[in-house]
């Protein structure tokens, strides 16, 4: 079956910088006086928005100003630390192509914001591919919810029912199967035990093609 459109998440997904955006937090975590931990970041952190992320991590609301603040911090550390490294995961460009010439529309999904999205694109060429980016500013729950697996789907038209994401956190696979969509886990955070509630598992696009994706629906 033609899938209804693909959806993919952006950190760890379209690009492997997961391991930018843990040597930017453990600078920020070194700031306030708190130990980091891989097992914390990827139970609480990894695939959420920051908003919800800085309130678990001081324990309390937030102003929009000190969420806005604090944000601006990590993330500029972020592409501080990435810029000299970025690139597309492995095989990318060349799914990506395959799924536009079978005229299937593309989005992205990311708990990311649009400057960190902005920064990606100035980088790497894929911005052609993607009808709509559905980011951390249109949504108000945050992964595992699958709301912003489905404001992506609507945003192209698709029944999520027969959609495909793309997706590397054990937050966002969950969301993207509450939404009701075949999901494909890519083990550049987490492994294949971690991610085993995926439809299917590859360390990288090299391992899939577009006729894969019509065999999940």
């Amino acid at each position: 079956m033609k899938p209804a459109a693909v959806i993919f998440d952006l950190d760890g997904t379209l690009i492997d910088n997961n391991r930018y955006h843990i040597e930017a937090w453990k600078v920020f975590f070194e700031k306030i006086g708190r130990p980091f931990s891989m097992e914390e970041y990827k139970t609480n952190m990894n695939g959420r928005i920051n908003r919800d992320i800085f309130q678990y991590l001081f324990g309390k609301e937030l102003s929009a100003e000190e969420i806005t603040r604090l944000t601006d911090e990590k993330e500029a550390l972020y592409r501080a630390y990435y810029a000299p490294h970025i690139t597309a995961i492995p095989g990318l460009t060349n799914l990506l192509a395959q799924i536009q010439e079978a005229a299937i529309p593309m989005a992205i999904a990311t708990s990311g914001l649009p400057v960190n999205i902005a920064f990606m694109f100035d980088h790497v060429a894929i911005e052609g591919y993607f009808e709509q980016v559905i980011d951390a500013t249109y949504i108000t729950n945050s992964k595992p919810h699958p709301e912003i697996f489905l404001k992506a789907a609507a945003a192209v038209k698709a029944n999520p029912l027969n959609c495909v994401a793309f997706e590397d956190s054990v937050a966002g696979v969950r969301s993207a199967k509450a939404a009701g969509m075949k999901v494909v886990g890519l083990t550049t955070t987490h492994t294949a035990e971690d991610l085993h509630e995926a439809d299917k598992i590859i360390k990288d696009y090299t391992e899939i093609n577009v006729t894969d994706l019509y065999e999940l629906l």
